[in-house]
């Protein structure tokens, strides 16, 4: 896969066109299960769904060679599109903390080169840190309370507006709200298929 340089499609050199479909097809085969799990009313917040565990558990370990073998896909080399699925693959890699841990360096030094969006560091450090037992950063994880969307402790929640500005998020209460709207929407399609 690191072989010659390829094209991508907007004629940049360097672009590994063969990761970049790769990164691309491991994402949309975690989106169009987690969607086709919501349309049947089978994705539920209490338990791993067997279908949902078996793609996270076919992309962490493909993920972990890629990362292995050529350290962080870069937007330079993937793509935007093959940097936001890299990020999405090692943000539901929920069976690995420990591995989620070690992308978050990888993934700073390519936020500090603009070579992946801020935002996934804010999601992917957030993840960690709560699986760690600790305060969130920015807000982006959330925990429901019957039947609402709560975010998960934060380190000084006055500011986490700011931060979150800083990095190009919604506000906490958009992002809240954005979150009740697809909670609410799996809630009713398990009600209309019996669950």
């Amino acid at each position: 896969m690191a072989g010659a340089a390829q094209l991508s499609v907007s004629g940049k050199k360097n672009m590994n066109q063969t990761l970049r479909t790769e990164l691309l097809a491991m994402r949309e085969k975690d989106i169009s299960t987690r969607a086709s799990l919501v349309e049947r009313g089978e994705l539920d917040d209490k338990e791993y769904h067997p279908e949902m565990r078996l793609v996270h558990e076919e992309n962490n370990n493909r993920i972990k060679e890629i990362i292995e073998e050529f350290g962080w896909p870069l937007e330079s080399e993937v793509g935007e599109d093959g940097s936001e699925a890299t990020w999405l693959i090692v943000q539901h890699a929920v069976l690995e903390p420990e591995f989620q841990e070690e992308c978050i360096n990888l993934l700073k030094a390519a936020v500090e080169r603009s070579e992946a969006k801020g935002w996934y560091l804010a999601y992917l450090q957030d993840r960690v840190l709560i699986c760690q037992g600790k305060l969130q950063i920015y807000g982006t994880q959330h925990e429901v309370k019957e039947g609402l969307m709560y975010p998960l402790p934060t380190e000084n929640p006055a500011e986490v507006n700011v931060r979150r500005a800083a990095l190009d998020l919604w506000s906490q209460e958009e992002h809240t709200e954005h979150l009740q709207k697809d909670y609410d929407k799996i809630q009713s399609n398990k009600a209309s298929h019996g669950g």
